[in-house]
This record gives structure tokens, C-alpha cells and sequence, in this order.
């Protein structure tokens, strides 16, 4: 594959990796169309063109095969460990076996090195990581008595255990295999099965009663082309405006007002490279079958269980809780449902312990890395630790709880009366909330691609550390009587009805703040 690629790469002005990771995500398209048309009688030929399609990709393409090798073997040991331990131990006997592998080939990584515009393992092996280890608390969960479990643990959970074939076809499902999302067996399963379009009931009479929807390729396809503009406009913008912006002299030299705006527009062009991966990797799925969510009330088929991010919602977000939720989606869903809520004692609600602890994971994660940084036209590498995570997990914690302390505080007091027209002070409430919303995202997660702490000090330094006077002033209004203040006026002017309905979003988890993914998302960084 080589002698087709390199030459690509040499005209195109990209390193070769790039489009060899380029090519994976766009040739799974047709391939998708073909995995479709396997007869779901057969579902062995299924399993067999998943792994097949994952070992061309990482063999021929990519050139990995001792790569492939460790992915293998990460498979192979959760499948007989979870097939063979019985006790409650055994999902967290596969964490530690896949999270331990993860870690070390993270520091191979460090020691060696390696700059994301090189394709290696971690990528692919952070979202198998997630894979294996939901499936280990799947198959837990199918070893327990139903009234234990709750609702998404009940339709997720393992009952019969997997042949090895079935499994091999599950771990290497190879739509969302190298840059993710993960799929969870049982949504594998009835896609292979074809159980999951003739689980969905139609909403409508006009609903067209197909073995596969209609309208599936129309949807891939469009998300192809949305994929593919993000990813133009990284490749064209991202050299000249990234987060690194705000350490330049130009930047210092530009009004507070005009730093801020720019700083706005690289946090989307900076985002634009996780919406180009994960929209593509996305329409693969749903040309494979994946991701039906059933009809519309006009009969049109809805291809939305493969998301992994809602942009509309994140560039536009009513609020700061519904902007992380739609911000990659399947590892926030991840940390929920094997660590946030498996590290709660059983008849308890999650606190800090949970919260915490499910911090931890995530920085752990990603904790070893490395990344080629631009820096006034020097390229500098950096690699180890990064104190720029934990900044933005850390501030990411204190900006939730002041969003949640707005919502109960000043939501109720602007909503309309059931059944009413919205008003006008709930849209100005509205306006305010995206545009508090946006300005503290760019704010947050600048740290996580800066780095170090010098340079993500700087970066809001030279901001004026506005993010810090948003959140923190709200907090100290709340916590010095504006609490109580707003419940008093929602005792005097708000009906009962609106109060239940925001306590009852508040009682909802709070999203957990996950990283982007990385691997090989970042081989699209493009270094000047």
C-alpha cells in the first residue's frame, strides 16, 4: 500500500501516516456497503469480514502487524478471563489486565518518542480498552438477578456468552475500530442478527416495513461530506489558528476583546479535527447498519446511535451540562456505566468518592502522552504527564457546579408556565447560557492542548482569566446567600409545576468531563 500512499502524501503536502489513517476511514464506506449485504443467515461471514477488514487496515495499510499482535492478545486474555473468573472481581481483573497493557505501551510510546503524526497502537487502543471493559461489566451484569441491575444495565447486559468467532467480530468491528466509537455487544449483536430494525416500532402508518431502512445511504453519505469539510477546514485553518495562538507577540499586541473572540474561533478550529474523525467514522457505521434508532412521524428512518458527538449542540449549547453531554458521547457513557457508578456502593447515590475516583480513570487514560507543539515558528516536543489535563479536569469540576447552581437557581424563575409560549426573558436566558457556555469550553480546554502549565497559565493570563471571574463569581454569589435569595423569589413567583420540572434535570447524573480522544485523532494535527 505504500507505493500508493507515499507518492499521495508527497503531492498532497501530508505525512504519509495521515492518509494512510485518511484512507482507513474512507474506504470503510464501500466496505460498509458490503458487510450490509451479508445475509444475517450468515452471521459467521459477518464476524470473519470485520477481522479480516481490521487486519488489512493494520497489516497492509497501516503496517502494524506487531501492533496487531498486542491487540490480539488484549482480546484474547479479556475473552478468557471473563469467560472464566466467576466472581464479582472479574470486570475489574480485565480492567487492570487491558488499562495495564494501555499504560505500558503509553510509555513505550513516551520513551521512543513518538509524535501523533505517527500511527501506532494507543489509538486503536484506548477505544478497545473501553470496548473490553464495558463487555467485562456486560457480562457481570448477566450473571446477576434482573431486579439488581437498572435500566441500561438490563438492556446491555451479556446473558449467553460469546463463541470466540462472535467475539473476535465484536472486538474488531471495523468501522469504529481505529479512532472509535466503541460499539457494545449486545448493539453488535442485534445488528448482526438484524434484530435491531425489527426491534423498532414505527411511529407512523407511512413507515416503510424493510428488513434494512431506507434513507441509510443518504445519511452516510452526508455525514462522509460533513466529515470531510471539518477536516478541510483543520488542514487549511488549523496551521495559523490554533490554542498556541494566545502565547504568540501578535496575540499580546491585540485588544482583550479581540483576543477573546479570536481565542473563540481556534477552540472551533481546533475542535473541527475531532468532528472530521468521529462524523466519518460515524457514517461508516450507519452504512453498515448501525446506529438505527427507528422511524420518524413521517416514516423516514433515524440513524443516530453511532453519534459520538452532536456539533450543533456543542457550538450552539442551551447550557453547560448539555454541551458535555454531547461531547464524545460513547466514553462519557463509558465512565458512567464502568466506573462512576460501579465504584457507588449498592443503594447509595454517587458523591465524591465516585466522582473522583471516575477523575482519576480518565486522567489515567490519557496520563502518559506526547504531542509536537508549535511554538513562534520552533517546533517543541513534549511528553510525560501533562499538568495541562488536570487543569482542565479540575477547573471542569468547578464550572459544573456553578452551572448546576444557575440552573436551579435562576431557570425556574424564567421558564414559562406548562403549555405556554416561551418568553422573552427565557430567550435572552437562553442566549446568555450559549454564549457563558462556549466562552468557559474554549476556556477549559485550551490547558489540555497546550500542555504545560507555564503555557496554559499564559494562555489565560493573557485573557484576563476571564473564565475564572465567570465561574467564580457565580460561586461566590451563591454561596453567599444568592442561594437562598432565588429560592425565596421562586417560593413567591413560580408555580410548583416549573420547580419539579428543573429539580427533576437536576436530579439527572452530571456529565462527567472526558478528554477528547486521543491517539490517532491527533495524527491530523498538522505540523508547520
Amino acid at each position: 500500500m505504500d507505493a500508493l500512499l507515499v507518492p499521495l502524501a508527497a503531492t498532497l503536502g501530508a505525512s504519509v501516516d495521515q492518509i494512510k489513517l485518511i484512507f482507513c476511514l474512507l474506504v470503510a464506506y464501500p466496505l460498509g456497503s458490503v458487510f450490509i449485504r451479508i445475509p444475517a443467515s450468515q452471521p459467521s461471514l459477518k464476524h470473519l469480514f470485520n477481522l479480516l477488514v481490521s487486519t488489512f487496515f493494520f497489516i497492509p495499510v497501516l503496517n502494524l502487524p506487531w501492533g496487531f499482535t498486542q491487540l490480539l492478545a488484549s482480546v484474547l486474555g479479556t475473552y478468557f478471563i471473563a469467560a472464566n473468573v466467576k466472581g464479582p472481581m472479574m470486570p475489574w481483573i480485565v480492567f487492570t489486565f487491558v488499562m495495564g497493557h494501555l499504560t505500558i505501551n503509553h510509555i513505550i510510546r513516551a520513551l521512543y518518542e513518538l509524535s501523533y503524526e505517527t500511527i501506532e497502537i494507543t489509538g486503536p487502543q484506548m477505544v478497545l480498552t473501553m470496548k473490553l471493559t464495558i463487555f467485562a461489566w456486560n457480562v457481570w451484569d448477566g450473571r446477576r438477578p434482573a431486579e439488581d441491575l437498572d435500566k441500561w444495565q438490563i438492556q446491555k447486559r451479556v446473558v449467553k456468552y460469546p463463541s470466540l468467532l462472535e467475539f473476535l467480530g465484536f472486538s474488531f468491528y471495523f468501522p469504529g475500530f481505529l479512532v472509535g466509537p466503541y460499539i457494545d455487544y449486545a448493539s453488535y449483536s442485534s445488528l448482526i442478527d438484524g434484530s435491531l430494525f425489527k426491534s423498532a416500532n414505527p411511529e407512523s402508518k407511512n413507515a416503510p416495513r424493510r428488513a434494512i431502512p431506507s434513507g441509510r445511504k443518504r445519511v452516510a453519505y452526508r455525514k462522509m461530506v460533513v466529515g470531510l469539510l471539518f477536516l478541510g477546514a483543520f488542514v487549511v485553518l488549523g496551521p495559523k489558528y490554533h490554542f498556541g495562538i494566545a502565547l504568540t507577540p501578535w496575540f499580546l499586541n491585540q485588544g482583550l476583546l479581540k483576543r477573546i473572540v479570536v481565542f473563540q474561533f481556534c477552540g472551533f478550529i481546533e475542535r473541527c479535527k475531532y468532528y472530521a474523525i468521529w462524523t466519518l467514522t460515524e457514517g461508516a457505521s450507519i452504512l453498515t447498519g448501525h446506529g438505527f434508532t427507528g422511524y420518524g412521524p413521517s416514516g423516514e428512518s433515524l440513524w443516530e446511535g453511532a453519534a459520538n458527538v452532536r456539533i450543533q449542540t456543542i457550538e450552539f449549547p442551551p447550557n453547560f451540562k448539555v454541551l458535555l453531554d454531547s461531547w464524545n458521547i460513547n466514553t462519557n457513557v463509558w465512565l458512567r456505566e464502568c466506573i462512576y457508578k460501579r465504584v457507588t456502593p449498592r443503594g447509595k447515590k454517587p458523591g465524591f468518592r465516585s466522582s473522583m475516583l471516575t477523575f482519576l480513570t480518565s486522567a489515567f487514560w490519557v496520563s502518559v502522552t506526547e504531542r509536537w507543539l508549535v511554538r513562534d515558528d520552533r517546533t517543541v516536543f513534549q511528553h510525560g504527564i501533562a499538568p495541562g489535563y488536570y487543569l482542565t479536569f479540575i477547573f471542569g469540576g468547578f464550572i459544573t457546579a456553578a452551572a448546576r447552581l444557575c440552573r436551579s437557581g435562576f431557570r425556574p424563575l424564567v421558564l414559562p408556565s406548562p403549555g405556554a409560549p416561551t418568553t422573552t426573558v427565557k430567550r435572552i436566558y437562553d442566549l446568555a447560557g450559549s454564549l457563558a457556555s462556549i466562552l468557559l469550553l474554549n476556556y477549559v480546554a485550551a490547558p489540555f492542548m497546550l500542555l504545560t502549565l507555564t503555557d496554559s497559565l499564559e494562555a489565560w493570563r493573557r485573557l484576563q482569566w476571564y473564565g475564572f471571574w465567570m465561574v467564580g463569581t457565580a460561586l461566590v454569589f451563591f454561596y453567599s446567600g444568592g442561594s437562598k435569595y432565588l429560592q425565596s423569589l421562586q417560593k413567591k413567583h413560580v408555580k410548583p409545576a416549573v420547580v419539579a420540572e428543573t429539580n427533576k434535570l437536576l436530579q439527572t447524573p452530571e456529565p462527567l468531563v472526558v478528554p477528547p480522544l486521543e491517539g490517532a485523532v491527533q495524527n491530523l494535527a498538522v505540523k508547520s
